[in-house]
């Protein structure tokens, strides 16, 4: 960028113009995804959209026929699907153009039009379910043998285990009205946190006064200087303090409400119903909280290491965020960012790594750079019908953003190769999954960069990096699934949830997993009324589960042959075509055992090792 200059007393000076990010319209079209595997332009949208909508009425042709026969039923599943799958294409569009520039009042306008009629159809459609529950033990039989619901018998399978906590219509009419009434805990404590609570404003490391707000305080965990660290901590957590019965009162709330819906359905507790709809049993649960319990004393190592390298005297939470090494100076454009990721990932074959090239570059599967009103962050987007798009505000010298850019990259390759050998009905893979592809590719990108480090530096660096993102992903994530089960349980049980319980059970977790020699800070026990995964309970565990196969299934596919990797192929293609534990038993790793998740610990407390040497 050219610099202006003025001359000032015979001398000129050069003044940098503010860096300003382009409008949506300036970005090269190179540099943007292309949409054009969804709708070529609006106006395509526009009459494939006039076109859905008009099958709604459609709908009614089945209500009440459902049991008239298999061939009717197969009709009717069959027009679900076709209105399903017309429906994904525009609904991702419509998503797709409003993230490129969220000030662009005509793609929310489109958002909202697709929401409205997307509504009207599940209005519409909202009797299949209950009709084909309604019908008869030996007749449902019957229709699982029929030639004509063949491309249905799993969805079929899947309903019917619903069936013991189903109940009569009358008293699911009751529980469909409390929906917006059970969501309000989650609300009052999102106005809370979100809206509601102020704190106040602090200096940060370079002396700057900024606003203290929940986005803030993670950076400023991270700052180099403990003063401010420790400020940003104390500060912050005085605010919770001051409303902590309120926050006692709205996650009190919410739990209770997880017992209530629990009980009503007939589930034996909260978390039962909870790891209902994936098939997963308590077992899975129950061994990755002992599975990180076992091993916890190398995580009491790793932050004696880090107190020691850091030169505390003591070491507090505001001091395990903060980087034990400065950050690499290293810059890596778009290209060479793609060219790394593709080189760490030539051990899945030519297929796979072929299909990404081909996607991150001629194919402009990914909106690459930041631009105005851009949506902020990075996601992945699949659909049947078109290209897996990736979001993305890369920015070169960020290293972060080249493992961001292969996380992304796979779950795009697993909805790629679900789409490509599974129908649509079987082609969405569930959250249990969904963090396997991507957490995958990570570690074969964290390996591939640790085997090119330059310096011992650079290798502790991105170690530390993979120490950290273990601890924050499998071993925190544990410790909050733990404090779901233990404050589930005390509900059930008839204990009262209050201030003070809520505290103690997590003064004990925090105990319990940071160790002997960790200074607690007393407020630290607040953090549990900060966490807004709580409000969606039982959901954490996931996160640990998925880093747990990634890591063992990457050993796997690493230190094995053509076989594994083809196991773990045929994984990326199962879509959701079976239970998430059988896809990734097929895959090789059970996760019914605690042989995976140690498989991960193992790999952490081979890193702290490595580190500590290193450094």
């Amino acid at each position: 960028m050219t610099a202006s200059k003025t001359s000032v007393a015979g001398k000129s000076k050069s003044k940098p113009k503010a860096k300003m990010l382009p409008a949506r319209s300036a970005v090269k079209a190179d540099d943007t995804w292309d949409l054009s595997t969804l709708f070529a332009n609006d106006d395509e949208w526009e009459a494939a959209f006039e076109k859905w909508k008009k099958q709604i009425p459609k709908f009614e042709q089945f209500r009440g026929t459902l049991a008239d026969g298999a061939t009717q039923l197969a009709k009717c599943l069959k027009f679900d699907e076709k209105f399903d799958r017309a429906g994904e294409r525009i609904g991702t569009y419509a998503f797709l153009k409003t993230t490129e520039d969220q000030t662009n009042s005509a793609y929310q306008r489109m958002v909202g039009r697709y929401q409205n009629v997307a509504s009207q159809a599940a209005q519409a459609a909202s009797f299949i379910r209950p009709e084909i529950m309604a019908i008869s033990k030996k007749q449902f039989a019957e229709y699982k043998e029929a030639k004509e619901l063949a491309p249905y018998r799993l969805i079929l399978e899947r309903i019917e285990r619903y069936r013991p906590h189903t109940l009569s219509q009358a008293e699911e009419r009751l529980l469909a009205m409390q929906s917006e009434m059970a969501d309000a805990a989650n609300k009052a404590f999102r106005q809370l946190t979100d809206a509601d609570l102020k704190f106040g404003a602090i200096k940060n490391e370079l002396g700057e006064t900024i606003e203290l707000s929940h986005s803030s305080f993670s950076a400023l965990l991270h700052a180099p200087k403990r003063s401010v660290r420790q400020k940003a901590f104390h500060q912050y957590y005085e605010v919770f303090a001051a409303h902590e019965n309120t926050l006692a009162a709205t996650l009190s709330g919410s739990i209770q409400r997880d017992v209530y819906y629990a009980k009503a359905r007939g589930h034996e507790s909260a978390r039962a119903a909870a790891l209902f709809p994936d098939n997963v049993p308590a077992a899975v649960y129950d061994n990755l909280i002992a599975a990180v319990r076992e091993r916890l004393p190398v995580l009491y190592q790793y932050f004696d290491l880090r107190r020691r390298k850091m030169k505390l005297r003591e070491i507090h939470h505001y001091d395990t965020y903060a980087p034990i090494l400065a950050d690499l100076d290293q810059k890596r454009s778009w290209k060479q960012a793609v060219d790394v990721v593709l080189k760490s990932l030539e051990p899945l074959g030519s297929e796979y790594c072929g299909a990404l090239a081909d996607g991150l570059t001629t194919a402009r599967w990914c909106d690459r750079y930041p631009n105005r009103g851009k949506q902020s962050g990075a996601f992945s987007c699949g659909s049947f019908d078109a290209s897996p798009f990736i979001l993305m505000n890369y920015q070169p010298t960020v290293l972060d953003h080249v493992f961001t850019l292969t996380h992304e990259a796979g779950h795009s390759m697993h909805s790629y190769y679900s789409a490509k050998h599974q129908p649509f009905v079987y082609y969405d893979y569930v959250i249990f999954v969904a963090e396997v592809a991507s957490t995958f590719n990570e570690q074969l990108l964290s390996r591939h960069l640790m085997s090119q480090a330059k310096s011992d530096a650079e290798r502790a660096y991105l170690i530390n990096r993979d120490i950290d993102a273990i601890r924050g992903t499998i071993i925190r994530q544990t410790m909050f699934a733990e404090f779901e089960k233990l404050t589930h349980e005390a509900a059930e049980t008839g204990e009262p949830l209050t201030v003070e319980s809520f505290k103690a059970i997590y003064g004990t977790l925090l105990s319990d997993y940071f160790g002997p020699d960790f200074a607690i800070d007393q407020e630290l026990q607040l953090e549990c009324f900060r966490i807004p995964h709580f409000y969606r309970a039982f959901y954490v565990y996931k996160y640990a589960t998925g880093l747990s196969a990634a890591i063992a299934l990457s050993e796997r596919v690493l230190e094995g042959s053509q076989s594994e990797l083809d196991d773990y192929l045929s994984f990326l293609k199962g879509g959701c075509s079976k239970d998430p534990l059988d896809l990734l038993r097929d895959a090789g790793v059970d996760m019914a055992e605690p042989t995976p998740v140690r498989t991960a610990l193992d790999r952490f407390e081979e890193l702290v090792k490595e580190l500590d040497q290193l450094l």
